[in-house]
């Protein structure tokens, strides 16, 4: 591991040994476990809190589905202008529900049926 081969660890032991003396030695093991085991604790907590996270859905669930009716239509949209009747420049209007939208749009923002093709 690491390329330690066992005499260096013994050195490792005897240097510590000469340093911290033969009674702090076993008080510096025990908190060096603790240490790794609490490490260990909060990489287990904060892997499962990340799982749970990656589990939860980003939107929530409806507990009954949409009515399949016609898109609601706010009263701010005007409705699709008529034949040839100008209309806001650039104005690409849904023919399914009237709503207006950005001129290079390909379908509804509103409802999302395709728009129609512009001629050029």
């Amino acid at each position: 591991m690491f390329g330690i081969q066992p005499i260096h660890i013994v050195i490792i032991v005897l240097v510590a040994l000469l340093i911290f003396g033969p009674k702090r030695l076993p008080e510096i093991g025990r908190g060096i476990g603790r240490a790794i085991n609490e490490f260990r604790q909060g990489t287990r907590e904060m892997t499962a809190g990340f799982q749970e996270e990656v589990g939860k859905p980003s939107v929530p669930q409806t507990i009954a589905p949409p009515a399949a009716s016609k898109p609601v239509v706010s009263p701010a949209i005007p409705s699709v202008p008529a034949q040839g009747a100008p209309g806001p420049v650039g104005g690409n209007f849904c023919v399914q529900c009237g709503a207006p939208n950005v001129p290079e749009a390909r379908f509804c923002s509103n409802c999302g049926s395709q728009l129609p093709k512009k001629s050029e």
